[in-house]
């Protein structure tokens, strides 16, 4: 069992340190957070241990988990991997595209492993068709929420939208040629609501739109691909793939069945694959427990993570 700290004790760092607890994967060693009263407050509520020195807990511990505010990320991941720790970290993965990329020279320079808690590619709706994501050639993405003043210190890009960003390139092999983007600032003092046309130098285009002051909540994902439209609905697990084929010389009577101009006739059918049930949280914990004992790369690598916080702080210049 790896031996893990906790750096934040709010909303998400509480239910860290509940499913570190539970993990078979982790020894949960204890917690910091920079609020004493808050952080004595959890202790005494959960039983967790309470270090009040922020580097005696990375001195303790195999692992550091860190949940705290995005401006705070950067000077706590250096601290834990300039003592020989591995970091989880949440996303965004830092403040700056500087931060980051000095965090990829520390990894390597100290031989630890990272992993950014971009939780949608553990999803069980996104991991059930991510495979037959294999060529889009166009993805249209809505992340919607209902006002919660929990985020608004960041705009709604590296709040919100950052997700979809992340699994967009996930499954676009190809480098950004352009971006152009606009937001608008409603509530906060950042945009709360923003829309971002990517264009990819293979000729894919994703348009991605996030909102955190909408009626309802919304994530859903729609990729479009020579014969097939994939769409994933993060929020309530559910997948539809729809593809086309050669039609039968022979039509079914339930066959559906579309011809084009030049006369070329192609079956529509439809595929639901499996969405399991799983805890996205606890799985991308205990898959980067697993990259650490088979020493693999992780999932969403520190790399990754600062590949989406790169296009993200790009979408933010072009408003």
């Amino acid at each position: 069992m790896l031996r893990v700290g906790v750096l934040g004790a709010g909303h998400l760092g509480k239910i860290h340190l509940r499913l570190l607890n539970e993990s078979d994967k982790y020894e949960l060693v204890g917690f910091y957070d920079a609020d004493a009263i808050n952080g004595k407050k959890v202790a005494d509520e959960f039983g967790y241990h309470y270090y009040e020195n922020i580097n005696k807990l990375i001195e303790a511990v195999d692992v550091v988990d860190i949940v705290t505010p995005t401006l705070s990320h950067f000077d706590c991941a250096k601290k834990a991997i300039e003592k020989g720790k591995h970091i989880f970290i949440e996303k965004p993965i830092t403040n700056t595209y500087e931060e980051a990329t000095e965090l990829l020279e520390l990894e390597k320079k100290y031989n630890v492993k990272g992993q950014v808690g971009h939780v949608e590619r553990f999803n069980p709706a996104f991991s059930a068709v991510k495979h037959q994501i294999n060529t889009p050639m166009f993805i249209e993405s809505h992340r919607l929420a209902e006002f919660n003043p929990r985020g608004t210190d960041v705009p709604v890009v590296l709040d919100l939208m950052i997700h979809d960003i992340d699994a967009i390139l996930s499954v676009v092999n190809s480098e950004v040629k352009q971006i152009n983007a606009s937001g608008v600032s409603v509530i906060s003092k950042s945009p709360d609501i923003a829309n971002a046309r990517i264009e990819f130098e293979n000729g894919c285009v994703a348009n991605l739109t996030a909102s955190r002051i909408s009626l309802k909540n919304m994530r859903k994902s729609r990729f479009f691909q020579k014969d097939a439209y994939i769409s994933v609905d993060f929020l309530e697990k559910k997948v539809e793939v729809v593809k086309m084929k050669d039609a039968p010389e022979k039509v079914g009577d339930f066959d559906m069945v579309l011809q084009n101009a030049e006369g070329e006739k192609k079956q529509i059918y439809f595929e639901n694959p499996e969405v399991g049930t799983n805890n996205a949280i606890l799985d991308e914990l205990e898959s980067f427990a697993d990259a650490i004992a088979n020493d693999t790369t992780p999932i969403v690598s520190l790399k990754q993570g600062t590949q989406a916080l790169k296009v993200a702080l790009q979408i933010i210049a072009s408003f």
